[in-house]
Protein backbone atom coordinates (compact mmCIF):
# COMPACT_ATOMS: atom_id res chain seq x y z
CA UNK A 1 0.00 0.00 0.00
CA UNK A 2 2.70 2.24 0.90
CA UNK A 3 4.79 1.61 -2.70
CA UNK A 4 1.30 2.19 -4.39
CA UNK A 5 1.11 6.00 -2.62
CA UNK A 6 4.66 7.02 -3.12
CA UNK A 7 4.19 5.20 -6.74
CA UNK A 8 0.91 7.74 -6.94
CA UNK A 9 2.18 10.43 -5.50
CA UNK A 10 5.62 10.69 -6.98
CA UNK A 11 3.71 10.38 -10.80
CA UNK A 12 1.68 13.07 -9.66
CA UNK A 13 4.41 15.71 -8.88
CA UNK A 14 6.57 14.55 -11.74
CA UNK A 15 3.88 14.97 -13.81
CA UNK A 16 3.17 18.33 -12.48
CA UNK A 17 6.66 19.56 -12.78
CA UNK A 18 6.89 18.48 -16.43
CA UNK A 19 3.96 20.41 -16.89
CA UNK A 20 5.28 23.75 -15.29
CA UNK A 21 8.50 23.31 -16.87
CA UNK A 22 6.62 22.55 -20.31
CA UNK A 23 4.36 25.95 -19.43
CA UNK A 24 7.22 28.26 -18.53
CA UNK A 25 9.64 27.16 -21.42
CA UNK A 26 6.75 27.63 -23.71
CA UNK A 27 6.30 31.00 -22.16
CA UNK A 28 10.14 31.79 -22.57
CA UNK A 29 9.74 30.71 -26.29
CA UNK A 30 6.69 32.48 -26.98
CA UNK A 31 8.59 35.82 -25.53
CA UNK A 32 11.35 35.69 -27.17
CA UNK A 33 9.39 35.13 -30.15
CA UNK A 34 6.84 38.07 -29.80
CA UNK A 35 8.08 39.98 -27.18
CA UNK A 36 8.41 43.16 -29.12
CA UNK A 37 5.14 43.08 -30.19
CA UNK A 38 3.76 42.58 -26.33
CA UNK A 39 5.73 46.08 -26.00
CA UNK A 40 3.15 47.36 -28.73
CA UNK A 41 0.52 46.09 -27.85
CA UNK A 42 0.99 47.83 -24.05
CA UNK A 43 1.46 50.67 -25.81
CA UNK A 44 -1.67 51.05 -26.28
CA UNK A 45 -3.05 51.71 -23.04
CA UNK A 46 -3.61 55.17 -22.68
CA UNK A 47 -6.91 55.09 -24.65
CA UNK A 48 -9.51 53.54 -22.72
CA UNK A 49 -10.03 50.98 -19.99
CA UNK A 50 -11.61 48.28 -22.55
CA UNK A 51 -8.53 48.48 -24.93
CA UNK A 52 -6.56 47.83 -21.66
CA UNK A 53 -8.76 44.72 -20.74
CA UNK A 54 -8.15 43.64 -24.43
CA UNK A 55 -4.64 44.27 -24.68
CA UNK A 56 -4.06 42.63 -21.14
CA UNK A 57 -6.41 39.36 -22.35
CA UNK A 58 -4.06 38.99 -25.91
CA UNK A 59 -0.62 39.51 -24.28
CA UNK A 60 -1.67 36.78 -21.22
CA UNK A 61 -2.63 34.53 -23.70
CA UNK A 62 0.73 34.96 -25.87
CA UNK A 63 2.78 34.93 -22.97
CA UNK A 64 0.78 31.74 -21.43
CA UNK A 65 1.07 33.44 -17.89
CA UNK A 66 -1.07 36.22 -16.11
CA UNK A 67 1.81 36.03 -13.51
CA UNK A 68 4.13 37.32 -16.14
CA UNK A 69 1.57 39.90 -17.32
CA UNK A 70 0.70 41.06 -13.72
CA UNK A 71 4.06 41.03 -12.36
CA UNK A 72 5.22 43.22 -15.46
CA UNK A 73 2.11 45.68 -15.13
CA UNK A 74 3.28 46.09 -11.61
CA UNK A 75 6.81 47.00 -12.76
CA UNK A 76 5.13 49.76 -15.28
CA UNK A 77 3.12 51.31 -12.20
CA UNK A 78 5.97 51.27 -9.77
CA UNK A 79 8.16 53.31 -12.66
CA UNK A 80 5.67 56.00 -13.46
CA UNK A 81 5.18 54.77 -17.19
CA UNK A 82 1.21 53.29 -16.38
CA UNK A 83 -1.53 55.18 -14.42
CA UNK A 84 -3.72 52.40 -11.61
CA UNK A 85 -6.51 52.60 -13.50
CA UNK A 86 -4.68 51.45 -17.00
CA UNK A 87 -2.73 48.74 -14.31
CA UNK A 88 -5.97 47.54 -13.24
CA UNK A 89 -7.91 47.40 -17.16
CA UNK A 90 -4.99 45.09 -17.68
CA UNK A 91 -5.12 43.08 -14.61
CA UNK A 92 -8.39 42.58 -15.38
CA UNK A 93 -7.32 41.12 -19.42
CA UNK A 94 -4.97 39.59 -17.68
CA UNK A 95 -7.32 37.47 -15.53
CA UNK A 96 -9.26 36.39 -18.75
CA UNK A 97 -6.20 35.56 -20.93
CA UNK A 98 -5.04 32.88 -18.25
CA UNK A 99 -8.00 31.04 -19.37
CA UNK A 100 -6.46 29.60 -22.70
CA UNK A 101 -4.46 27.63 -21.47
CA UNK A 102 -6.90 25.52 -19.21
CA UNK A 103 -9.12 25.53 -22.68
CA UNK A 104 -6.00 23.94 -24.08
CA UNK A 105 -5.79 21.91 -21.65
CA UNK A 106 -9.65 20.30 -22.58
CA UNK A 107 -8.53 19.17 -26.10
CA UNK A 108 -7.55 15.54 -26.33
CA UNK A 109 -4.59 15.00 -28.34
CA UNK A 110 -3.11 12.40 -26.57
CA UNK A 111 -2.39 10.38 -29.69
CA UNK A 112 -0.26 13.31 -31.11
CA UNK A 113 1.77 14.56 -28.22
CA UNK A 114 4.89 12.81 -28.66
CA UNK A 115 4.76 13.77 -32.82
CA UNK A 116 4.36 17.13 -31.54
CA UNK A 117 6.99 16.97 -29.03
CA UNK A 118 9.32 15.77 -32.01
CA UNK A 119 8.60 17.85 -34.67
CA UNK A 120 9.45 20.95 -31.85
CA UNK A 121 12.65 19.13 -30.71
CA UNK A 122 14.05 18.90 -34.68
CA UNK A 123 12.96 22.61 -35.32
CA UNK A 124 14.86 23.62 -31.92
CA UNK A 125 18.00 21.58 -32.50
CA UNK A 126 18.75 22.08 -35.71
CA UNK A 127 17.33 25.43 -36.57
CA UNK A 128 19.91 28.42 -37.22
CA UNK A 129 17.85 31.00 -37.31
CA UNK A 130 17.10 32.51 -33.94
CA UNK A 131 13.16 32.79 -34.75
CA UNK A 132 13.15 29.31 -35.79
CA UNK A 133 14.38 27.63 -32.92
CA UNK A 134 12.12 30.03 -30.67
CA UNK A 135 9.29 28.21 -32.84
CA UNK A 136 11.07 25.20 -32.18
CA UNK A 137 11.18 25.66 -28.54
CA UNK A 138 7.59 27.00 -27.84
CA UNK A 139 6.31 23.63 -29.93
CA UNK A 140 8.30 21.49 -27.86
CA UNK A 141 7.34 23.05 -24.64
CA UNK A 142 3.48 22.77 -25.71
CA UNK A 143 4.06 18.86 -26.22
CA UNK A 144 5.78 18.59 -22.68
CA UNK A 145 3.31 20.56 -21.14
CA UNK A 146 0.51 17.48 -22.56
CA UNK A 147 2.78 14.95 -21.48
CA UNK A 148 2.95 16.31 -17.58
CA UNK A 149 -0.87 16.13 -18.33
CA UNK A 150 -0.99 12.96 -18.99
CA UNK A 151 1.18 11.64 -16.68
CA UNK A 152 -0.72 13.00 -14.25
CA UNK A 153 -4.26 12.06 -15.58
CA UNK A 154 -2.50 8.02 -15.71
CA UNK A 155 -1.67 8.26 -11.71
CA UNK A 156 -4.60 9.50 -11.08
CA UNK A 157 -6.57 6.89 -12.05
CA UNK A 158 -5.88 4.47 -9.00
CA UNK A 159 -7.22 7.20 -6.91
CA UNK A 160 -10.80 7.06 -7.92
CA UNK A 161 -11.22 3.10 -6.68
CA UNK A 162 -9.66 4.22 -3.16
CA UNK A 163 -13.48 4.68 -0.96
CA UNK A 164 -10.78 6.63 2.01
CA UNK A 165 -10.13 9.53 -0.83
CA UNK A 166 -13.94 8.88 -2.44
CA UNK A 167 -14.70 9.74 1.01
CA UNK A 168 -12.61 13.10 1.40
CA UNK A 169 -13.18 13.93 -1.68
CA UNK A 170 -17.35 14.04 -1.24
CA UNK A 171 -16.43 16.38 1.72
CA UNK A 172 -14.74 18.90 -0.31
CA UNK A 173 -17.65 18.89 -2.61
CA UNK A 174 -20.20 18.75 -0.14
CA UNK A 175 -17.96 21.62 1.73
CA UNK A 176 -18.09 24.96 -1.17
CA UNK A 177 -15.78 27.14 1.55
CA UNK A 178 -13.54 24.04 1.80
CA UNK A 179 -13.30 23.82 -1.97
CA UNK A 180 -11.89 27.20 -1.92
CA UNK A 181 -9.59 26.72 1.11
CA UNK A 182 -7.87 23.97 -1.24
CA UNK A 183 -7.89 25.62 -4.38
CA UNK A 184 -5.96 28.51 -2.78
CA UNK A 185 -3.70 26.16 -1.12
CA UNK A 186 -2.65 24.39 -3.73
CA UNK A 187 -1.89 27.85 -5.92
CA UNK A 188 0.01 28.86 -3.14
CA UNK A 189 2.49 26.01 -2.96
CA UNK A 190 2.88 25.63 -6.71
CA UNK A 191 2.41 29.34 -7.64
CA UNK A 192 0.72 28.91 -10.97
CA UNK A 193 -3.09 28.72 -11.34
CA UNK A 194 -2.65 27.37 -14.69
CA UNK A 195 -1.01 24.52 -13.04
CA UNK A 196 -3.46 23.83 -10.14
CA UNK A 197 -6.05 24.20 -12.66
CA UNK A 198 -4.87 21.97 -15.07
CA UNK A 199 -4.49 19.19 -12.16
CA UNK A 200 -8.37 20.15 -11.27
CA UNK A 201 -9.28 19.33 -14.58
CA UNK A 202 -7.40 15.86 -14.61
CA UNK A 203 -8.93 14.94 -11.51
CA UNK A 204 -12.18 15.66 -12.37
CA UNK A 205 -12.17 14.05 -15.23
CA UNK A 206 -11.44 10.57 -13.40
CA UNK A 207 -14.46 8.66 -13.13
CA UNK A 208 -16.18 7.63 -9.94
CA UNK A 209 -17.37 4.01 -8.06
CA UNK A 210 -20.05 3.96 -11.15
CA UNK A 211 -17.48 4.29 -13.67
CA UNK A 212 -20.03 7.04 -15.49
CA UNK A 213 -19.66 10.30 -13.40
CA UNK A 214 -16.91 12.10 -12.45
CA UNK A 215 -15.02 11.71 -9.29
CA UNK A 216 -15.33 15.14 -7.74
CA UNK A 217 -18.18 16.82 -10.22
CA UNK A 218 -18.66 20.21 -12.08
CA UNK A 219 -20.16 21.52 -8.58
CA UNK A 220 -17.27 20.56 -6.90
CA UNK A 221 -14.98 21.51 -9.20
CA UNK A 222 -16.20 25.39 -8.80
CA UNK A 223 -15.16 26.13 -5.52
CA UNK A 224 -11.59 24.77 -5.91
CA UNK A 225 -11.37 26.88 -8.91
CA UNK A 226 -12.60 29.94 -7.41
CA UNK A 227 -9.75 29.18 -5.12
CA UNK A 228 -6.98 29.02 -7.35
CA UNK A 229 -8.24 32.58 -8.44
CA UNK A 230 -7.20 33.90 -4.94
CA UNK A 231 -4.06 31.98 -4.79
CA UNK A 232 -2.86 33.29 -7.77
CA UNK A 233 -2.91 36.93 -6.25
CA UNK A 234 -0.10 35.99 -4.21
CA UNK A 235 2.95 36.30 -6.80
CA UNK A 236 1.33 39.89 -7.71
CA UNK A 237 1.54 40.74 -3.92
CA UNK A 238 5.39 38.91 -3.74
CA UNK A 239 5.87 40.99 -6.57
CA UNK A 240 5.71 44.40 -4.53
CA UNK A 241 8.14 43.81 -1.66
CA UNK A 242 10.22 46.68 -1.69
CA UNK A 243 8.06 48.44 -4.72
CA UNK A 244 6.16 51.76 -4.77
CA UNK A 245 2.95 52.24 -3.08
CA UNK A 246 1.98 52.78 -6.98
CA UNK A 247 2.72 49.07 -7.32
CA UNK A 248 1.09 47.29 -3.97
CA UNK A 249 -1.91 49.21 -4.87
CA UNK A 250 -2.23 47.24 -8.00
CA UNK A 251 -1.39 44.24 -6.54
CA UNK A 252 -4.22 44.74 -4.04
CA UNK A 253 -6.84 45.38 -6.70
CA UNK A 254 -5.46 41.94 -8.21
CA UNK A 255 -6.62 40.40 -5.28
CA UNK A 256 -10.25 42.76 -4.44
CA UNK A 257 -10.90 41.41 -8.02
CA UNK A 258 -10.47 37.58 -7.70
CA UNK A 259 -11.26 37.23 -3.57
CA UNK A 260 -14.54 39.58 -4.32
CA UNK A 261 -15.25 37.41 -7.28
CA UNK A 262 -15.19 34.17 -4.68
CA UNK A 263 -17.23 35.76 -2.48
CA UNK A 264 -19.88 36.16 -4.93
CA UNK A 265 -20.13 32.49 -7.05
CA UNK A 266 -19.94 30.76 -3.96
CA UNK A 267 -23.18 31.59 -3.16
CA UNK A 268 -24.71 30.18 -6.39
CA UNK A 269 -22.29 27.41 -7.55
CA UNK A 270 -24.87 24.69 -8.29
CA UNK A 271 -26.96 27.30 -10.37
CA UNK A 272 -23.70 28.48 -12.04
CA UNK A 273 -22.69 24.71 -12.41
CA UNK A 274 -25.89 24.29 -14.14
CA UNK A 275 -25.29 27.17 -16.16
CA UNK A 276 -21.78 25.84 -17.24
CA UNK A 277 -23.28 22.40 -18.07
CA UNK A 278 -26.08 24.01 -20.16
CA UNK A 279 -23.74 26.43 -22.45
CA UNK A 280 -20.96 23.34 -22.84
CA UNK A 281 -20.44 20.40 -25.14
CA UNK A 282 -22.75 17.52 -24.14
CA UNK A 283 -22.07 13.91 -23.01
CA UNK A 284 -20.69 11.51 -20.79
CA UNK A 285 -19.10 13.80 -17.51
CA UNK A 286 -15.80 12.57 -17.31
CA UNK A 287 -15.37 13.18 -21.42
CA UNK A 288 -16.99 16.77 -20.97
CA UNK A 289 -16.12 17.74 -17.09
CA UNK A 290 -12.45 19.14 -18.74
CA UNK A 291 -14.03 21.75 -21.14
CA UNK A 292 -16.42 22.82 -18.49
CA UNK A 293 -13.84 23.64 -15.99
CA UNK A 294 -12.44 25.62 -18.68
CA UNK A 295 -15.56 27.04 -19.90
CA UNK A 296 -16.37 27.38 -15.95
CA UNK A 297 -13.06 29.48 -15.33
CA UNK A 298 -13.26 31.31 -18.59
CA UNK A 299 -17.02 32.94 -17.61
CA UNK A 300 -15.92 34.03 -14.19
CA UNK A 301 -13.02 35.52 -15.25
CA UNK A 302 -15.47 37.20 -18.12
CA UNK A 303 -18.35 38.01 -15.51
CA UNK A 304 -16.05 39.89 -13.11
CA UNK A 305 -14.39 41.81 -15.51
CA UNK A 306 -17.72 43.23 -16.92
CA UNK A 307 -18.58 43.69 -13.46
CA UNK A 308 -16.26 45.33 -12.28
CA UNK A 309 -14.92 47.39 -15.39
CA UNK A 310 -17.90 49.89 -14.77
CA UNK A 311 -16.53 50.81 -11.63
CA UNK A 312 -13.04 50.60 -12.45
CA UNK A 313 -12.34 54.37 -11.19
CA UNK A 314 -13.94 53.33 -7.98
CA UNK A 315 -11.52 50.14 -7.26
CA UNK A 316 -8.57 52.66 -8.21
CA UNK A 317 -10.03 55.26 -5.14
CA UNK A 318 -10.58 52.38 -3.18
CA UNK A 319 -7.39 50.83 -2.96
CA UNK A 320 -5.91 54.39 -3.05
CA UNK A 321 -7.40 55.04 0.06
CA UNK A 322 -6.46 51.58 1.89
CA UNK A 323 -2.41 52.20 0.44
CA UNK A 324 -2.52 55.93 0.75
CA UNK A 325 0.91 57.72 -0.01
CA UNK A 326 3.11 58.75 2.44
CA UNK A 327 6.61 60.59 3.19
CA UNK A 328 8.26 57.36 3.29
CA UNK A 329 6.70 56.89 -0.29
CA UNK A 330 8.88 59.54 -1.84
CA UNK A 331 11.69 57.57 -3.77
CA UNK A 332 15.60 58.85 -3.04
CA UNK A 333 17.63 60.06 -5.20
CA UNK A 334 19.77 57.12 -5.46
CA UNK A 335 17.11 54.36 -5.50
CA UNK A 336 16.38 53.39 -9.49
CA UNK A 337 12.58 54.14 -10.01
CA UNK A 338 12.27 52.12 -13.42
CA UNK A 339 14.55 49.11 -12.71
CA UNK A 340 12.42 46.14 -11.36
CA UNK A 341 14.15 42.93 -10.71
CA UNK A 342 10.21 40.39 -10.97
CA UNK A 343 10.19 41.77 -14.84
CA UNK A 344 13.84 40.16 -15.90
CA UNK A 345 12.37 37.27 -17.70
CA UNK A 346 10.44 39.88 -19.69
CA UNK A 347 13.48 41.15 -21.41
CA UNK A 348 11.83 43.63 -24.21
CA UNK A 349 10.13 45.11 -21.28
CA UNK A 350 13.26 44.93 -18.71
CA UNK A 351 15.22 46.93 -21.80
CA UNK A 352 12.48 49.34 -22.25
CA UNK A 353 12.81 50.57 -18.21
CA UNK A 354 16.31 50.52 -18.22
CA UNK A 355 16.17 53.12 -21.26
CA UNK A 356 13.70 55.00 -18.96
CA UNK A 357 16.21 54.92 -16.17
CA UNK A 358 19.08 55.88 -18.25
CA UNK A 359 17.04 59.10 -19.48
CA UNK A 360 16.75 59.72 -15.62
CA UNK A 361 20.55 59.27 -15.15
CA UNK A 362 20.82 61.47 -17.93
CA UNK A 363 18.56 64.16 -16.29
CA UNK A 364 20.79 64.04 -13.29
CA UNK A 365 23.94 64.78 -15.27
CA UNK A 366 22.04 67.99 -16.78
CA UNK A 367 21.34 69.47 -13.66
CA UNK A 368 25.13 68.68 -12.41
CA UNK A 369 25.90 70.85 -15.93
CA UNK A 370 24.30 73.88 -14.99
CA UNK A 371 25.45 73.40 -10.73
CA UNK A 372 29.24 73.32 -12.15
CA UNK A 373 28.92 75.83 -14.21
CA UNK A 374 27.64 78.36 -11.59
CA UNK A 375 29.90 77.13 -9.30
CA UNK A 376 33.06 77.70 -11.50
CA UNK A 377 31.72 81.05 -12.76
CA UNK A 378 30.04 82.49 -9.42
CA UNK A 379 31.78 80.32 -6.81
CA UNK A 380 29.18 79.67 -4.84
CA UNK A 381 29.56 77.41 -2.00
CA UNK A 382 26.14 75.66 -1.74
CA UNK A 383 26.71 74.50 -4.98
CA UNK A 384 29.26 72.36 -3.59
CA UNK A 385 26.71 70.07 -1.78
CA UNK A 386 24.23 69.78 -4.84
CA UNK A 387 27.34 68.73 -6.83
CA UNK A 388 28.19 65.78 -4.82
CA UNK A 389 24.47 64.59 -4.09
CA UNK A 390 23.82 64.57 -7.70
CA UNK A 391 27.31 62.72 -8.41
CA UNK A 392 26.72 59.97 -5.96
CA UNK A 393 22.93 59.42 -7.21
CA UNK A 394 24.38 59.15 -11.02
CA UNK A 395 27.26 56.56 -9.59
CA UNK A 396 24.97 54.40 -7.66
CA UNK A 397 22.57 54.60 -10.23
CA UNK A 398 25.10 53.61 -13.02
CA UNK A 399 26.42 50.90 -10.75
CA UNK A 400 22.75 49.45 -10.03
CA UNK A 401 21.75 49.78 -13.38
CA UNK A 402 24.74 47.61 -15.24
CA UNK A 403 23.77 45.09 -12.27
CA UNK A 404 20.54 45.13 -13.74
CA UNK A 405 21.51 44.78 -17.41
CA UNK A 406 23.98 42.47 -16.55
CA UNK A 407 21.27 39.80 -14.89
CA UNK A 408 19.17 40.06 -17.48
CA UNK A 409 22.08 38.35 -19.61
CA UNK A 410 21.61 35.16 -16.81
CA UNK A 411 17.60 34.38 -17.45
CA UNK A 412 18.36 32.85 -20.75
CA UNK A 413 15.36 35.14 -22.64
CA UNK A 414 17.44 37.69 -24.48
CA UNK A 415 17.82 37.08 -27.89
CA UNK A 416 20.84 37.25 -29.82
CA UNK A 417 20.14 41.01 -30.83
CA UNK A 418 18.75 41.87 -27.21
CA UNK A 419 22.15 40.49 -25.97
CA UNK A 420 23.66 43.08 -28.11
CA UNK A 421 21.14 45.85 -27.14
CA UNK A 422 22.19 45.25 -23.40
CA UNK A 423 25.80 45.80 -23.88
CA UNK A 424 25.12 48.64 -25.73
CA UNK A 425 22.94 50.36 -22.88
CA UNK A 426 25.94 49.02 -20.40
CA UNK A 427 28.15 51.27 -22.08
CA UNK A 428 25.72 54.38 -22.70
CA UNK A 429 25.74 53.84 -18.68
CA UNK A 430 29.29 54.04 -17.92
CA UNK A 431 29.33 57.07 -20.25
CA UNK A 432 27.29 59.02 -18.27
CA UNK A 433 29.21 58.16 -15.23
CA UNK A 434 32.09 59.41 -16.40
CA UNK A 435 30.01 62.50 -17.90
CA UNK A 436 28.79 62.71 -14.43
CA UNK A 437 32.99 62.38 -13.22
CA UNK A 438 33.51 65.48 -15.74
CA UNK A 439 31.36 68.41 -13.85
CA UNK A 440 33.18 66.99 -10.24
CA UNK A 441 36.22 68.16 -11.80
CA UNK A 442 34.81 71.40 -13.17
CA UNK A 443 33.64 71.74 -9.72
CA UNK A 444 36.52 70.92 -8.03
CA UNK A 445 38.35 73.46 -10.31
CA UNK A 446 35.64 76.15 -9.57
CA UNK A 447 37.23 75.63 -5.66
CA UNK A 448 40.81 76.03 -6.79
CA UNK A 449 39.77 78.60 -8.45
CA UNK A 450 38.07 80.42 -5.50
CA UNK A 451 40.71 78.91 -3.04
CA UNK A 452 43.41 80.60 -4.70
CA UNK A 453 41.74 83.73 -5.72
CA UNK A 454 42.49 83.16 -9.78
CA UNK A 455 40.65 85.51 -12.13
CA UNK A 456 40.41 85.33 -15.53
CA UNK A 457 40.11 87.68 -18.32
CA UNK A 458 36.91 88.32 -19.57
CA UNK A 459 38.19 86.80 -23.17
CA UNK A 460 38.61 83.72 -21.29
CA UNK A 461 35.01 83.30 -19.69
CA UNK A 462 33.66 83.78 -22.63
CA UNK A 463 35.62 81.13 -24.40
CA UNK A 464 34.71 79.00 -21.53
CA UNK A 465 31.33 79.86 -21.86
CA UNK A 466 31.09 79.58 -25.55
CA UNK A 467 32.14 75.94 -25.08
CA UNK A 468 30.09 74.97 -22.29
CA UNK A 469 26.85 76.59 -24.11
CA UNK A 470 28.08 73.82 -26.92
CA UNK A 471 28.28 71.34 -24.56
CA UNK A 472 25.11 71.99 -22.60
CA UNK A 473 23.09 71.70 -26.03
CA UNK A 474 25.01 68.44 -26.56
CA UNK A 475 23.82 66.47 -23.26
CA UNK A 476 20.85 67.80 -23.87
CA UNK A 477 20.15 66.33 -27.77
CA UNK A 478 22.20 63.34 -26.33
CA UNK A 479 18.96 62.87 -23.29
CA UNK A 480 16.84 63.48 -25.57
CA UNK A 481 17.73 61.52 -28.48
CA UNK A 482 17.54 58.63 -26.04
CA UNK A 483 14.07 59.53 -24.87
CA UNK A 484 12.75 59.65 -28.23
CA UNK A 485 14.82 57.31 -29.89
CA UNK A 486 15.91 60.19 -32.43
CA UNK A 487 18.07 58.19 -35.07
CA UNK A 488 18.79 61.47 -37.01
CA UNK A 489 19.20 63.82 -33.64
CA UNK A 490 21.62 61.30 -32.57
CA UNK A 491 23.78 61.61 -35.69
CA UNK A 492 23.91 65.51 -35.34
CA UNK A 493 25.58 64.97 -32.10
CA UNK A 494 28.44 63.57 -33.63
CA UNK A 495 28.97 66.57 -35.98
CA UNK A 496 28.69 68.43 -33.03
CA UNK A 497 31.72 66.85 -31.29
CA UNK A 498 34.05 67.27 -34.64
CA UNK A 499 32.87 71.04 -33.86
CA UNK A 500 34.15 70.76 -30.28
CA UNK A 501 37.48 69.36 -30.95
CA UNK A 502 38.01 72.03 -33.66
CA UNK A 503 37.26 74.83 -30.86
CA UNK A 504 39.21 73.34 -28.30
CA UNK A 505 42.16 73.47 -30.15
CA UNK A 506 41.69 76.83 -31.23
CA UNK A 507 40.93 78.50 -27.66
CA UNK A 508 43.93 76.63 -26.18
CA UNK A 509 45.71 78.39 -29.14
CA UNK A 510 44.60 81.53 -27.78
CA UNK A 511 45.38 81.40 -24.71
CA UNK A 512 48.81 80.40 -25.43
CA UNK A 513 48.58 84.06 -27.32
CA UNK A 514 47.83 86.02 -24.36
CA UNK A 515 50.59 84.54 -22.52
CA UNK A 516 53.08 85.67 -24.47
CA UNK A 517 51.36 88.68 -24.45
CA UNK A 518 50.79 88.97 -20.47
CA UNK A 519 47.65 89.51 -20.70
CA UNK A 520 46.78 86.12 -19.15
CA UNK A 521 47.96 84.95 -15.50
CA UNK A 522 50.71 81.69 -15.85
CA UNK A 523 48.46 80.60 -12.77
CA UNK A 524 45.13 80.31 -14.65
CA UNK A 525 46.76 78.06 -17.17
CA UNK A 526 45.99 74.98 -15.05
CA UNK A 527 42.54 75.39 -14.46
CA UNK A 528 41.39 76.83 -17.98
CA UNK A 529 43.11 74.36 -20.09
CA UNK A 530 41.92 71.57 -17.41
CA UNK A 531 38.13 72.91 -17.84
CA UNK A 532 38.59 73.37 -21.73
CA UNK A 533 39.61 69.11 -21.51
CA UNK A 534 36.58 68.43 -19.17
CA UNK A 535 34.08 69.19 -21.70
CA UNK A 536 35.98 68.52 -24.58
CA UNK A 537 35.84 65.44 -22.65
CA UNK A 538 31.80 65.48 -22.23
CA UNK A 539 31.37 65.84 -26.00
CA UNK A 540 33.44 62.54 -26.42
CA UNK A 541 31.02 60.74 -23.86
CA UNK A 542 27.83 62.37 -25.79
CA UNK A 543 29.34 61.50 -28.82
CA UNK A 544 29.90 57.84 -27.94
CA UNK A 545 26.11 57.64 -26.80
CA UNK A 546 25.34 59.00 -30.01
CA UNK A 547 27.01 56.64 -32.34
CA UNK A 548 25.24 53.32 -29.69
CA UNK A 549 22.05 55.22 -30.79
CA UNK A 550 23.19 54.36 -34.72
CA UNK A 551 23.00 50.88 -34.00
CA UNK A 552 20.58 48.91 -35.91
CA UNK A 553 19.60 46.55 -33.66
CA UNK A 554 19.52 49.24 -30.74
CA UNK A 555 17.27 51.45 -32.13
CA UNK A 556 14.77 48.63 -33.80
CA UNK A 557 14.54 47.37 -30.22
CA UNK A 558 14.13 50.84 -28.50
CA UNK A 559 11.50 52.02 -31.00
CA UNK A 560 9.47 49.21 -29.88
CA UNK A 561 9.76 50.12 -26.74
CA UNK A 562 6.63 51.41 -25.96
CA UNK A 563 5.48 54.56 -24.17
CA UNK A 564 8.23 57.56 -23.45
CA UNK A 565 8.86 58.46 -19.49
CA UNK A 566 6.12 60.39 -18.64
CA UNK A 567 6.42 63.59 -18.04
CA UNK A 568 8.31 65.04 -14.68
CA UNK A 569 9.90 61.76 -14.17
CA UNK A 570 12.91 62.63 -14.94
CA UNK A 571 14.56 63.50 -11.71
CA UNK A 572 11.74 62.79 -9.70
Amino acid sequence: MNTEIMTTLGGLLGGLAVFIYGMNLMSEGLQKAAGERMKQILGVLTRNRLVGVLAGALVTAVLQSSSATTVMVIGFVSAGLMSLPQAISVIFGANIGTTITAQLIAFKIDDYIWPIVFVGFVIYFFSKKETLKNVGQTIFAFGLLFVGITTMSSVMKPLASSQLFVDMIGRVADIPVLGVLVGALMTLVVQSSSATIAVLQNFASQAGPDGVTSILGLTGAIPILLGDNIGTTITAVLATIGQPRAAKRTALSHCLFNISGAFLFIWIVPWYAKFIQYISPHGAEIEVISRQIANAHMFFNISMTLIWLPFLPILAKMVTKLIPIGVSAEIAMTQPRFLDINIRHQPSAAINLTVHELVRIGGYTRDMADIAWNSFINGADEDDDQIDNLEEAVDVLQDKTTNYLSSLCTTGYLTEKQSGTVSNLIRAASDFERIGDQFVSISNFAKLKKAKGYAFTEFAVQELDETFQKIKEMLHNTVTALDTRDKELAASIIHQQEDIEGLERRLSKKHMERLQLGSCSPENTVAYTDVLHDLEAIGEFCSDIAEILLDEDLINELKNSGSQVPKGAVNA
